[in-house]
């Protein structure tokens, strides 16, 4: 398991962008096809950009077609956390960065082989380092 991250409100405030802020703690969604990272497919690791914990590889990220950044696998199991999400009458799997807590995304069961899993991202609550 991750080393857990713990930020008052205030510490969170001061390091993130307001997007960051939004997406990561607030649990908000960028418009599709608006997030930096939707159509780059450069070599590295997408971190998160609240703590910096490795999430994704860019050899599991494809184009879905769905707005967002999507994975059909994290780096390892303990990467991400999930939680169910019944929000706006709808029932689906939250994506959390297992070490702050950070709101990602969600994952669908409609995703390529060989996980058949759709880690449906926020471009807000990543980081690329390049490799």
């Amino acid at each position: 398991m991750p080393e857990k991250v713990t930020k008052t409100d205030q510490e969170w405030r001061r390091e993130l962008t307001p997007e960051q802020y939004r997406v990561l703690r607030e649990k908000a969604t960028e418009r599709p096809f608006t997030g930096e990272y939707d159509h780059v497919f450069e070599d590295g690791v997408y971190r998160c950009a609240g703590c910096g914990a490795e999430l994704f590889r860019s050899e599991t990220k494809y184009d879905s077609g769905c707005g967002w950044p999507a994975f059909y696998a994290p780096t390892s199991e303990d990467a991400v956390a999930t939680e169910e999400d019944t929000s706006y009458f709808m029932r689906r799997t939250e994506v959390l960065c297992a070490a702050c807590d950070g709101h990602l995304g969600h994952v669908f069961p409609d995703g390529p082989h060989p996980t058949g899993l759709r880690y449906c991202i926020n471009s807000a609550a990543l980081r690329l380092e390049e490799e």
